[in-house]
């Protein structure tokens, strides 16, 4: 009941702010070389395994599932937001958009490439993310490459801390006790990407990248 919830709220906050979104964080990688250089190096990994598609999990308005897709990776974007799936569908019609909850996949056991999951699972309640990260073991092939992007916490003795997003209630997470509830669900670090707050960030929170790979 705690994560129908969550979903609920989260879904109707998005879609009530999808168009202002989506005009805000359209160009988000273009000042962030960093970012584009560990995409890159997931693509080149994740192209090794399962059937060869990645998908984007909480793609948003699709500029990242559409990044990935230059990268010769073949994309397809998952969100709750319906409405953010629309513009996604507008912006980019040569890819895959469907509405869904990354708590409920509709794919396969154990064929994708890589699963991507930039900045989507920050409004899932603590409790119910290891479910979230189960599932993301289930869809990715043997071999297959998790990315995960989050703002981190201050404090190891408090692993979660929530914040104050303009959308939806939303949390930070300790970089060390995230990768321990990776490899609980199956899915090894191998790779960390910590990038610190810079003067122009509106949050100032360090931003971490996860790679993690199924055994």
């Amino acid at each position: 009941m705690v994560e129908h919830d969550a979903l609920r709220a989260t879904r109707e906050a998005y879609d009530a702010a999808a168009d202002t979104y989506a005009q805000l964080f359209r160009d988000t990688l273009h000042d962030r070389p960093l970012d584009r250089a560990i995409i890159s190096a997931f693509a080149e990994v994740a192209r090794t395994s399962g059937d060869g598609r990645v998908a984007d999990l909480g793609c948003g308005p699709g500029y990242v599932t559409a990044h990935l897709d230059g990268l010769g990776l073949s994309a397809f974007g998952v969100d709750a937001s319906p409405a953010m799936i629309e513009l996604a569908r507008q912006a980019y019609p040569g890819l895959q958009f469907d509405v869904g909850s990354m708590a409920a996949l509709d794919i396969a056991d154990g064929v994708l490439g890589g699963v991507f999951s930039r900045w989507s699972i920050i409004h899932t309640p603590p409790q119910e993310l290891p479910v979230i990260l189960a599932e993301f073991h289930r869809v990715l092939a043997p071999g297959g490459h998790l990315l995960l992007g989050f703002s981190a916490s201050d404090d190891a003795s408090h692993p979660t801390q929530v914040f104050d997003h303009a959308v939806a209630p939303a949390y930070r997470w300790w970089p060390d006790h995230l990768a321990a509830l990776l490899r609980t669900s199956g899915l090894a670090e191998v790779a960390r990407m910590v990038r610190e707050p810079q003067p122009t960030d509106r949050r100032q929170f360090r931003e971490i990248h996860l790679l993690a790979r199924k055994a």
